[in-house]
């Protein structure tokens, strides 16, 4: 059995567990979720955690290298954060316009009067920015910070590149480290199947039915602008951007999406994507390693869409009609705290924090949805993960027509 097949059937599996307990034997889940299900999740997502921060500084390091050009590094990351940006405002903007037509906020019997949720305050964009510079690239790297891991390691692959020979031994300790890297992603994956079955098993089981039933509107529309966006937005540039087959880049992608399903985490699932693209899916390690932990740091598609359906949804919770004006607002403030919130943990709420408060609706209605949020993360990380990947090709096609008109200078 193929390792995909074995992650999807842990998958279900875990799934069919989790709700099964929940609904016949909550006390036993308790027990089991502690001693069972928790540790074999934990232990699969610590593995993979524990390989991130050495293979992107180690695949950047040398993709670079390879790139040579600083020129051709800067057109990469340009084409990067316009997709990335570009396909961030259109993600919200799906949100927004399906949750207006279904309405999940009306109707249902929602608390609103007891719920209580403190913004956490996003650092501004200009700070972020200034930030991406490492003071100590050891400490960046020990807190795990991706951006200023990038900066550190694109630096030093133009180093390895300008002083060529003379660095001969350490741009192939590089090279080695990089491959014993994604020796160790291989071996990891080899668990995926038991560490999925505990990380599914958990969350499920611990979401009561209850919470469910109540939030299946809403549930319903973010599922579906997801469903919507990896379609017709991804679909389109894979298609024609990129000059792939979507179902073909789906069908080899398919292990990095259940362990983006599973881990709800785009950095743990990094290693695999980067493993698949450049393998399996004819992506450079130049462009693989520098697009790819770029967009796990600032692409934000899946958390977007999240914040649209939701800002409408709490508007509507609390009877609050949103005008033109202020719906723009939404769009253009999830856009910009995409890069501002980019290096901060649970930047999804932080995110949707800003945005509810930039039309003046409740910060404390977040509250109502992070009771499900753990199950809606897991689908948007697929889709931010999908991004990631889809601008790798897009990057890669790009980038052989600048190739060819090189070639023909020279």
């Amino acid at each position: 059995m193929k390792l995909a097949t074995k992650i999807l059937w842990a998958l279900v599996l875990g799934a069919i567990v989790g709700v099964v307990l929940n609904i016949t034997a909550p006390e036993f889940f308790s027990t089991a979720d502690s001693f069972l299900f928790t540790p074999l999740g934990t232990i699969f997502l610590n593995l993979i955690k524990m390989l991130i921060v050495p293979l992107v500084f180690f695949s950047i390091v040398v993709g670079v290298a390879n790139i040579g050009d600083p020129k051709s590094l800067g057109r990469m990351g340009a084409k990067a954060m316009t997709f990335f940006l570009a396909t961030t405002a259109l993600a919200i903007t799906i949100g927004i316009i399906l949750a207006l037509a279904i309405q999940p906020g009306k109707g249902g019997n929602f608390e609103t009067k007891a719920v209580d949720y403190e913004a956490t305050e996003a650092p501004p964009v200009s700070e972020t920015l200034l930030g991406i510079i490492p003071a100590n690239p050891i400490d960046a790297m020990a807190s795990g910070d991706m951006l200023q891991i990038i900066f550190f390691a694109v630096f030093i692959g133009l180093g390895i590149s300008y002083l060529g020979s003379k660095v001969e031994s350490v741009q192939r300790f590089m090279e080695q480290a990089n491959e014993l890297m994604m020796f160790l992603v291989t071996l990891v994956m080899k668990f995926a199947p038991i560490g999925t079955f505990g990380l599914i098993a958990s969350a499920v089981g611990k979401q009561g039915f209850d919470a469910l039933k109540v939030m299946f509107m809403y549930m319903l529309v973010v599922f579906l602008a997801l469903a919507v966006h990896s379609i017709v937005v991804y679909g389109a540039s894979l298609k024609f951007l990129a000059k792939q087959n979507p179902l073909k880049v789906i069908k080899a992608y398919l292990p990095a999406l259940t362990v983006a399903f599973s881990t709800s985490s785009s950095s743990a699932t990094l290693p695999v994507s980067m493993e698949i693209a450049q393998k399996k899916l004819g992506v450079p390690k130049g462009i693989s390693s520098f697009v790819q932990p770029l967009g796990a740091t600032v692409n934000m598609d899946g958390t977007a869409i999240m914040q649209g359906v939701a800002t409408i949804f709490i508007a509507q919770v609390y009877g609050v009609d949103l005008t033109f004006i202020q719906m723009l607002t939404v769009v253009l403030t999830a856009v910009l705290a995409s890069i501002g919130t980019a290096a901060v943990p649970g930047a999804g709420m932080i995110m949707l924090a800003m945005v509810l408060e930039s039309v003046n609706l409740p910060v404390e209605g977040i509250a109502l949805i992070l009771g499900i949020d753990r199950l809606l993360d897991m689908t948007r990380t697929m889709v931010n993960c999908t991004g990631d990947l889809t601008c790798a090709l897009y990057v890669t096609e790009s980038e052989k027509k600048h190739q060819k008109t090189e070639v023909v200078e020279n």
